[in-house]
């Protein structure tokens, strides 16, 4: 299926690529057809999040907020790419959570971009390989920012 017509169906709509917080490319081709999309954040208009997994949000926050930095990366991936539908498969995304030192469920607050990937790629393209890593602390005091690897079609 479509990846657009999947996003019409699940009334998703790509927000604008972030604004650059610092000395980096959001995206870089390499190899022919990797493409590695810099760290994104979970702010989308609005107020911005800001805190700790475990002491300001829950896991089913955090899972929400993980959702909102892979709408990000699909939009830098889509100015970058200039199509989703270039996309072969998701390889790899590191989703990085700000967290209290008692809390332990990074990889359920990560489930929120791996399930939109899932949803809009299928299980086998979508799926990708993963690592969720508790932090201190992220820029800006977000809670959750996820980088991500992508193979696109020649």
């Amino acid at each position: 299926m479509d990846v657009y017509q999947k996003m019409r169906e699940l009334s998703i709509e790509l927000p604008r690529p972030p604004a650059k917080g610092g000395l980096y490319a959001p995206a870089k081709q390499f190899a022919g057809n990797l493409i590695y999309i810099s760290g994104c954040g979970p702010n989308i208009g609005g107020e911005p999040a800001a805190g700790k997994l475990g002491l300001d949000y829950t896991v089913e926050q955090g899972y929400a907020l993980a959702r909102n930095c892979m709408l990000n990366v699909l939009a830098v991936l889509q100015a970058a790419a200039g199509d989703l539908r270039r996309v072969k498969s998701a390889v790899k995304i590191l989703t990085l959570v700000a967290s209290a030192d008692a809390f332990f469920e990074q990889p359920q607050v990560a489930n929120g971009g791996s399930q939109l990937l899932c949803d809009l790629f299928g299980e086998e393209a979508g799926v990708p390989a993963r690592s969720a890593i508790g932090v201190n602390v992220l820029p800006g005091n977000i809670p959750v920012e996820t980088e991500a690897l992508f193979e696109l079609w020649a």
